[in-house]
C-alpha cells in the first residue's frame, strides 16, 4: 500500500473551488472522447483532437476564448455504412481523432477513424484550416475508437503500430515515404494479438562511437508465445524495437523489417504471488545521455474483475542488454518455445548498420546476408526478460486503475533530483507521487471531474508549469505544484512534495523564490524542521450531564496521520469496550459520560513518529446540569409537542398523497441538506455522509448531538469524497446495516444539552448489538 496525503479533508472538484484556488484550468465544447494531445510548448499551442473535431488551445490557459476549431464529421453516408457493419451508432460510428502530431513547420498531421473508413489530412497551422483533400488512412490508422495504437512522426516518415482493418493481424508499419516496411506473420508470426499503448524515438546514434542507428522502441501486451505452466495462454507485456534506417531485406524480408526484436517486461510482486502482466501505458523520461532515458509502465493484472496497479521503471541499458542476450526458438512451429544455442550467423541478426558493417561494405540493410535475415525471421523473441531498476516496483495500489502518467523531474533544497508522477485513473483522479530510495510516495490526490471518467491522456510542460489530462468529457489543466494548500509548517513538510516549502509564515512554491536559504524541506523523512513552530490548535468546551453521550471531533489533514487522544495527559484506550470510549478517525465517543471522565482532553495528531495537537477539549460532566422541571411544566411541553406531531404528520400525508398521486415513486431522502452537520466531512461507502457543515478558519462553527437517520447508503444525498479515502466514524459505528448517522446539533462553549433528553439509550442498543458482532477498530485496508 503506498504512502499517500490529503490536503484537504472536503472535496474539491476542479470546476468549484479548485478553480480559484489552485489555478486549474477547464476546456470543454459539444465534442465528447478528448483522446489525443499534442503540446508544444515554444509557441505555447495545446492541440486536442476530440471525436469529430480538432482544438487549438492556449497551452497557458486552456479555458481562455482564443480556441480554434476544425469540425471533421463522418458523413451521413458513412455513418450508415458503419451501422450496416453492425457497429455502434452510439460510439464507433463517428470520426474519433487517433493521430495528431507536427509534420513540417507548417503543417501538423492527423488520421481520424471516419465511422470504419479512416482518413488522414494536413492542417495548415497557421490558419488552423485542413489545407488538402482527405487522403485513404486504413493503413495509418485503427478503424476503431478503442484499438490499440500509437504512432510517431519523424522527419516526416510515419510510424504506425495497430491493427489495422478488420480481423488483420496486428502490424508495426512505416507507411510513408518509401520504402514501407510491416512485420512478418509467417513462418513465425512476430506478433500475436498485440496491444499497443506507446513507442518512442531514441537517437541513440548521438554520441555513438560505433555509428550506431537511432531505434524506435514500441510497447504493448500480446498473448504469450511462450506456453509454459506458468504462462500458458496468458497475456504478457512487451517490448519491441526497430531500426530507424531499416530498408528491409533485398529478396529475404523484401518490404519487412530486418532489425525487428522483441522480448518481456516484467513487473511483479513474487511475495503476494502478483504479477501484471498488462501493460497500460508507458511514459518516456529522457536522460542528459540516450543511455540516461528511463521508461515508466504502468501495469495492471489479467483480471478484469479486480482492480490494481502498479507502476515500475525500465532503465535503456537493461532493454538494450536484453537485445544483445540469447534468443528464443520455436520448436516445430508449434507452442514449445526454448532458448536457441546454436551457432548464431555473422554479423548479429537484428542489429543496426554501424561503421564496422560499413567497413565490410554492408552499407544498408538490403546488403545483410540471407542466413541472417533468415534468422531473424524465425528468431525475433529474445530468451532474457528486462527487470525493473529495483527489481520490484515503485509503486503498487489495490482498488485503483491507473491508465496514463507523466513524470517531471525536481532539484529538492537537499541538492538531490527527484521524480514526481503525475498519474491519472479510470474514475478521473490525479495523484501526485515522489519517487524516495525507489518507493513511491503519494503526495495528494485530487478528483478532476464530477462523474467519474477515465484519464485518456496526460502531459506535462515545464514551459507553462502544467499537467493536462485528457476524458471523455473535456480537458484539465493544472499547474504542477500548488503550495498553498498546506496551511501549516507540519503539513507543507509531511507532505515530502519536492515543489514547496516552508518560509516561517506560509508554504512556498520553490521556483518561485529567489532567496532559498531560509526555506525548510524534508523531502526524505518529513519529520524535521518544524520543531520551533508553534501549530494552530483550536480549543473548545464541552458541559454535558452524566450519562449523556457525546462526540469529540478531531479533523485530520493528512491520511497517513492516525490520531492518539490524551485525556490530562494519560492516553485515552478507546478500543476496549468496556472503556466508556470509542475512537475513530473522526473522534472520540464518550458512552454514558461519568463525572470521573471530565477533564482536558487533546487531539493528535501522529505521522512519521512526530505528534502534533490538532485541537483541545474542556470537558465537564455534571450531575446538577438541568434542574428537574416541575410538573405542569411536563404537562404542557408533552401538549404542545403532541400538537405539533399532529401537525407534521398531517403535512406529510398531504405531501405523501400528493406524490402518489402525480406518480413519484422512491425512496426517502434528506432535504436541505445544507442545514445538517454531520459526523464527518466525508463519506464512505457504507452510508456515511458529510452535511455541508460549515467551517472558519478550521473550525466547525455548529456541531450537534447524534442522531441516527434510517436510509440505505445509496439512497443518501450524495457526498464529496475527500481526495478518494473514505474516512470513518468510530470504528464500533461502521456499517451498521445502512444506517446514516448525521450531526444535527452539537454545541462549542458552554451551550447545556435540551433538558430531558438523552440519545444514550438508543445509541446504547446499537453499542450493545454492535458487541456482539466483529470489531473493526482500524479502516478497512481496501479504504486505504
Amino acid at each position: 500500500i503506498p504512502q499517500q496525503r490529503n490536503p484537504s479533508k472536503k472535496m474539491k472538484f476542479c470546476f468549484t473551488f479548485y478553480l480559484k484556488q489552485s489555478g486549474c484550468r477547464h476546456f470543454q465544447s459539444s465534442a465528447v472522447n478528448y483522446s489525443t494531445m499534442l503540446l508544444e510548448a515554444d509557441s505555447e499551442r495545446l492541440y486536442v483532437g476530440a471525436r469529430g473535431a480538432v482544438f487549438a488551445l492556449n497551452a497557458s490557459d486552456i479555458s481562455a476564448s482564443s480556441a480554434l476549431t476544425i469540425d471533421w464529421e463522418a458523413s451521413p453516408e458513412q455513418k450508415h455504412q458503419c451501422l450496416l457493419k453492425g457497429k455502434d451508432n452510439k460510439t464507433e460510428c463517428f470520426n474519433h481523432i487517433r493521430l495528431l502530431q507536427r509534420f513540417n513547420s507548417t503543417h501538423l498531421y492527423m488520421c481520424g477513424t471516419n465511422a470504419y473508413r479512416p482518413l488522414c489530412a494536413y492542417i495548415d497551422v497557421e490558419r488552423f484550416v485542413i489545407s488538402s483533400q482527405p487522403e485513404e488512412g486504413r493503413d495509418k490508422c485503427p478503424y476503431g475508437p478503442t484499438t490499440g495504437y500509437t504512432a510517431l512522426i519523424i522527419d516526416q516518415q510515419i510510424y504506425t503500430a495497430s491493427q489495422y482493418e478488420f480481423r488483420s493481424f496486428p502490424d508495426i508499419r512505416r507507411n510513408s515515404p518509401s520504402p514501407t516496411l510491416k512485420t512478418e506473420d509467417a513462418p513465425t508470426r512476430w506478433l500475436n494479438e498485440a496491444d499497443f499503448v506507446g513507442s518512442v524515438l531514441v537517437r541513440e546514434s548521438v554520441g555513438s562511437s560505433a555509428g550506431d542507428d537511432d531505434k524506435i522502441y514500441f510497447f504493448f501486451t500480446e498473448i504469450s508465445q511462450q506456453q509454459t505452466p506458468t504462462y500458458s495462454h496468458s497475456r504478457v507485456a512487451r517490448v519491441a524495437r526497430v531500426c530507424k534506417e531499416d530498408r528491409g531485406g533485398h529478396l529475404t524480408l523484401q518490404k519487412r523489417w530486418t532489425s525487428f526484436l522483441k522480448t518481456r517486461l516484467t513487473c511483479s510482486l513474487p511475495e503476494y504471488d502478483f504479477h501484471f502482466n498488462i501493460l497500460r501505458s508507458v511514459f518516456t523520461l529522457p536522460g542528459q545521455t540516450p543511455q540516461d532515458t528511463f521508461f515508466y509502465g504502468i501495469f495492471g493484472l489479467e483480471w478484469k474483475n479486480v482492480k490494481a496497479s502498479a507502476v515500475c521503471r525500465f532503465t535503456l541499458s537493461e532493454v538494450q542488454e536484453a537485445f544483445q542476450g540469447p534468443y528464443m526458438e520455436n520448436q516445430d512451429s508449434g507452442s514449445k518455445w526454448k532458448e536457441y544455442t546454436g551457432k548464431i550467423p555473422d554479423p548479429r541478426p537484428g542489429t543496426c548498420i554501424t561503421d564496422a558493417l560499413r567497413a565490410r561494405n554492408m552499407n544498408f540493410s538490403t546488403s545483410l546476408p540471407d542466413d541472417v535475415l533468415n534468422f531473424v525471421r524465425r528468431h525475433p523473441l529474445m530468451s532474457k526478460q528486462v527487470e525493473p531498476a529495483d527489481r520490484r516496483p515503485l509503486l503498487f495500489r489495490r482498488t485503483t486503475d491507473y491508465t496514463h502518467m507523466g513524470v517531471h523531474t525536481a532539484q529538492g533544497l537537499d541538492g538531490q533530483t527527484y521524480y514526481v508522477l503525475y498519474m491519472g485513473t479510470d474514475e478521473g483522479w490525479l495523484h501526485k507521487a515522489v519517487d524516495i530510495k525507489g518507493q513511491l510516495h503519494i503526495i495528494e490526490e485530487l478528483q478532476l471531474f464530477e462523474e467519474p471518467q477515465p484519464v485518456n491522456n496526460l502531459l506535462i510542460s515545464d514551459k507553462q508549469w502544467s499537467v493536462y489530462m485528457g476524458s471523455p468529457s473535456g480537458v484539465v489543466q493544472l499547474p504542477l505544484s500548488s503550495c498553498g494548500r498546506y496551511t501549516s509548517c507540519y503539513d507543507c513538510i509531511f507532505a515530502r512534495d519536492p515543489h514547496c516549502a516552508w518560509n516561517g509564515a506560509e508554504c512556498v512554491d520553490v521556483v518561485m523564490q529567489a532567496d532559498r536559504s531560509t526555506l525548510i524541506q524534508d523531502i526524505q523523512h518529513g519529520t524535521e524542521g518544524c520543531e520551533n513552530t508553534q501549530g494552530d490548535v483550536v480549543h473548545r468546551n464541552r458541559s454535558v450531564r452524566v450519562g449523556d453521550d457525546v462526540l469529540l471531533q478531531c479533523e485530520l489533514s493528512s491520511n497517513l496521520a492516525t490520531p492518539l487522544w490524551m485525556l490530562d495527559g494519560r492516553q485515552v484506550q478507546g478500543y476496549d469496550l468496556n472503556s466508556g470510549f470509542r475512537t475513530g478517525t473522526d473522534g472520540l465517543l464518550i458512552i454514558d459520560a461519568r463525572q470521573d471522565q471530565s477533564g482536558l482532553y487533546t487531539c493528535y495528531g501522529v505521522e512519521n513518529g512526530v505528534k502534533v495537537a490538532i485541537v483541545t477539549y474542556n470537558v465537564t460532566i455534571r450531575l446538577d446540569l438541568h434542574p428537574p422541571p416541575n410538573m405542569k411544566a411536563i404537562y404542557l411541553s408533552l401538549i404542545t409537542i403532541l400538537g405539533g406531531l399532529c401537525v407534521v404528520l398531517t403535512v406529510v400525508l398531504i405531501y405523501v398523497g400528493f406524490c402518489l398521486r402525480v406518480g413519484h415513486r422512491g425512496k426517502y431522502s434528506i432535504r436541505a441538506a445544507a442545514a445538517l452537520k454531520t459526523i464527518s466531512s466525508h463519506c464512505n461507502g457504507n452510508g456515511i455522509c458529510n452535511g455541508g457543515s460549515k467551517m472558519h478558519n478550521g473550525n466547525i462553527q455548529d456541531g450537534g448531538l447524534l442522531q441516527i437517520v434510517p436510509g440505505e447508503g445509496h439512497t443518501s444525498p450524495r457526498c464529496d469524497f475527500s481526495n478518494g479515502l473514505s474516512a470513518t466514524l468510530p470504528s464500533v459505528l461502521r456499517r451498521m446495516h445502512g444506517n446514516s448517522y448525521v450531526l444535527l446539533r452539537q454545541s462549542d462553549s458552554e451551550n447545556m444539552s435540551p433538558p430531558g433528553y438523552s440519545f444514550a439509550e438508543e445509541l446504547n442498543k446499537i453499542l450493545e448489538k454492535r458487541k456482539r458482532t466483529q470489531l473493526l477498530p482500524r479502516p478497512d485496508e481496501s479504504s486505504v
